[in-house]
């Protein structure tokens, strides 16, 4: 009896230290896989990132005045709805909102309300991407048949997506073509999943091989936008608010969806005040479908400043420009467009257009100057704001342009030798 006991006592210590090894085997397995679905990227602090002298602006109190000038000439006259910020570092040197977000005049825009900046959401999406990268989640020499098997173009690699060389066909074409029947959609809107499974069905022909030259797509990063819901596990517009939204303080910074048609931010046409209305392919994200201020972007700009946000490897690959088949000025780098001139000097910048909104972001390297332009009443002038970028580097191409849109503002002299900084 007594050998039975000791037996059966054993047996039951086995048991319980099988239990709580089992236990321990089950949350590390669902601590891995937290920490696979949701990297640690960690919070940047932002009132860190610049210097003293990354704020300084030898000629500020001038430049101030012609950014005063610029706004009145350009937005006012002009009647632009929307916001602007051009800051040196973190000292805001213009900071203006006018206009409506909705129809009939109704919610002045301000620092707080969000508008849709279309493609430049592609850095947003491509800053998701490497941080993946960063964490090991992806390569970007990966194949995109590594994560959607039955992707019909098999030498096409993330890499390729990002810097707009992957010869893909894009998708607000070929839909036209194809003409899919209801029955092939999830729903009214195409949605991204949408666009991989007619790519997948119908194998339109690409525009080239991939890596053979520079072809601007939104299809590229419409994909990159579903490769980051396959590795994190959620849906785009969770994950982006995990990743980079919420890490960088970007409070008023969403991913449109159905639900916010709504409340969202309204795009006009340039005269009157006439409402761009919604189409099938206003859901896709990635490629744009990002809303949010100028101020947030001011965060991400700054975040890209900073020495702790990505690896510098990784953040060299985003600024250098990979289509050089062409001469000219015009390049594209990863998630971001180029301008190189020809004494070295660099622009790195985009642009975006959906309908009715337009919009500019321009990061300069060496000034460390952000240029944030964001409109919801469709003008042509808002990408004036690009050649602000001349009062801050020596980008003689973009002072020539900015002369063109001043030359209303009587008695406006722009001498790039005496304001830019030196």
């Amino acid at each position: 009896m007594r050998k039975f006991s000791r037996i059966f006592l054993s047996a039951f210590l086995f048991f319980l230290i099988s239990c709580k090894k089992n236990k321990n085997n089950i949350a590390e397995t669902k601590k891995e896989e937290i920490n696979f679905i949701i990297p640690n990227f960690g919070n940047v602090d932002l009132k860190t990132v610049f210097s003293k002298q990354d704020r300084y602006l030898k000629n500020e109190d001038s430049i101030k005045n012609f950014l005063g000038n610029y706004y009145k000439t350009i937005w006012e006259s002009g009647n632009l709805s929307g916001g602007i910020i051009v800051a040196k570092g973190d000292n805001i040197l213009l900071e203006k909102y006018r206009g409506f977000a909705q129809e009939n005049s109704s919610e002045p825009i301000d620092e707080n309300t969000p508008l849709h900046i279309a493609s430049i959401s592609k850095t947003l999406t491509a800053m998701a991407i490497l941080k993946l990268a960063e964490t090991k989640k992806l390569k970007l020499s990966d194949p995109i048949t590594k994560f959607f098997p039955k992707f019909p173009y098999p030498n096409i690699q993330i890499k390729h997506l990002l810097n707009q060389r992957s010869g893909l066909p894009k998708y607000e074409h070929f839909i036209e073509k194809i003409e899919p029947k209801p029955a092939e959609l999830s729903q009214k809107f195409l949605t991204n999943q949408d666009i991989l499974n007619l790519l997948i069905k119908y194998k339109p022909e690409p525009a080239r091989s991939p890596d053979t030259g520079f072809m601007y797509c939104n299809t590229n990063f419409a994909m990159l936008a579903l490769i980051v819901e396959k590795i994190t596990k959620m849906p785009f517009p969770e994950a982006m608010q995990k990743m980079i939204f919420e890490p960088l303080n970007m409070k008023n910074t969403y991913i449109f969806q159905e639900k916010d048609t709504l409340k969202a931010a309204k795009s006009f046409f340039n005269r009157g005040n006439k409402l761009f209305p919604f189409d099938r392919l206003d859901l896709i994200y990635g490629d744009k479908n990002v809303y949010t201020t100028p101020k947030d972007m001011l965060n991400f700009s700054t975040a890209l400043f900073a020495e702790n946000f990505l690896g510098k490897d990784l953040k060299q690959q985003i600024f250098t420009p990979y289509s050089n088949e062409k001469p000219g000025i015009n390049n594209y780098g990863l998630g971001c467009r180029l301008k190189i001139f020809d004494d070295g000097e660099k622009l790195v910048y985009h642009t975006g257009w959906w309908h009715g909104s337009n919009a500019v972001f321009a990061h300069l390297l060496k000034s460390k100057v952000t240029i944030i332009a964001i409109g919801n009443k469709y003008s042509r002038r808002i990408y004036s704001a690009l050649s602000l970028s001349s009062l801050f580097e020596n980008f003689p191409y973009e002072i020539d342009l900015l002369r063109k849109e001043m030359k209303p503002q009587n008695g406006t002299k722009i001498d790039s030798t005496n304001i830019s900084e030196e």
